[in-house]
């Protein structure tokens, strides 16, 4: 731990550095690999909405040893079309959606699943949820995302640059974009604890860029004045400042989450969880990602791109070239300097 401690300080004084602005595109590449997959998730599998954005009914039958295959097997007595969705919540409940029924269809599920599994009809919890809602929800989740992304980005231009928000907010497009996908690829339905576990992982990786960006603007605020470095070794030098604190926060960020997921959902079969836990957990791992290999880079080659740092970027390559130039320079002169008066022969004078 001591050693970690100490690596930390090291990188913080910049004594010891990661290459983290100058391997962009290795980084970039990774991204590309996850961003191409998370499409091709979308593209063949598409999200699975749950009743709640695409209507329908769920009946939830509340027995021990309740099994998914007896549940099947009273829905399709009833000769239901269109998709159905069977799963166990727990050990002790079952779940059926279905697409929107009427009121035979939604009695005559009822009355066959109560004559299953020998249980009441007031006992099966019935939810029904008409098509034209879920459209409204999704809509206003829609609506919610992106006026959460205007807000984000004014404010981050206001309170450090314009070009620092756009490169947040191509960090938070990044993040959601992979998490989404790889939902997609795992195949949980989407329901509204989806949707907030997407917006607290937006708001996540916000606060790690946001950390970073801040050591990025002290580092840089006398760059141009100084001209002991350029704008992509001041980042690279903020990100090896604020590495180690990222790092602590994300694995201690992901210890409960990963609690939720694996030992609430996997283990004890606690499924109104799953969905959350997922989004959180592949959204905490994303974030953190873009906001050291994303984020950072991202900003400074915007930056450098400006004619300030270029012009700077000059002066800094000048000053570090011309030393060089000395030091080569060097056993040449010493060389000559060295090089005394030719030791001539004696010669015999006349007598």
């Amino acid at each position: 731990m001591s050693k970690f401690s100490g690596l930390g300080g090291r990188l913080y004084r910049g004594e010891t550095s990661v290459e983290f602005i100058g391997h962009r595109r290795r980084w970039y590449s990774i991204s590309a690999f996850f961003i191409l997959l998370s499409l091709a998730a979308l593209i063949w599998q598409g999200l699975h909405l749950g009743i709640e954005f695409k209507g329908g009914s769920s009946f939830t039958v509340t027995k021990q040893s309740a099994s998914i295959a007896d549940a099947r097997a009273a829905v399709d007595s009833v000769g239901i079309s269109g998709e159905i969705i069977v799963q166990n919540i727990g050990t002790d409940k079952v779940r059926v959606q279905t697409a929107a029924l009427d009121n035979l269809q939604n009695n005559a599920v009822q009355d066959a699943l109560a004559a299953k599994f020998s249980v009441s009809v007031e006992s099966i919890d019935t939810q029904i949820v008409g098509p034209s809602w879920g459209k409204e929800i999704t809509r206003k989740a829609v609506y919610g995302l992106i006026g959460f992304l205007i807000c984000v980005m004014l404010y981050l231009a206001m309170a450090f640059e314009p070009k620092m928000a756009v490169a947040a907010i191509v960090a938070v497009i990044h993040d959601v974009f992979i998490t989404v996908g790889i939902y997609a690829l795992v195949g949980f339905d989407v329901t509204p604890a989806t949707v907030i576990g997407f917006l607290t992982i937006l708001g996540y990786s916000l606060y790690d860029t946001v950390v970073v960006f801040d050591k990025v603007r002290e580092n840089t605020r006398t760059i141009t004045s100084t001209s002991k470095s350029t704008y992509s070794q001041a980042v690279n030098l903020a990100v090896n400042q604020t590495i180690v604190r990222s790092f602590n926060t994300s694995i201690i960020a992901l210890l409960p989450v990963g609690s939720i997921l694996f030992v609430g959902a996997g283990l004890l079969g606690a499924g109104t969880l799953k969905d959350l836990s997922l989004a959180l957990f592949i959204g905490l791992a994303v974030g953190t990602y873009s906001s050291v290999f994303i984020a950072p880079p991202v900003l400074a080659q915007l930056r450098e791109k400006e004619p300030a740092m270029i012009a700077l970027a000059k002066r800094v390559n000048g000053r570090s070239a011309t030393p060089a130039v000395f030091a080569a320079a060097a056993p040449v002169t010493a060389k000559i300097e060295n090089r005394g008066p030719r030791n001539q022969p004696k010669r015999k004078g006349r007598k």
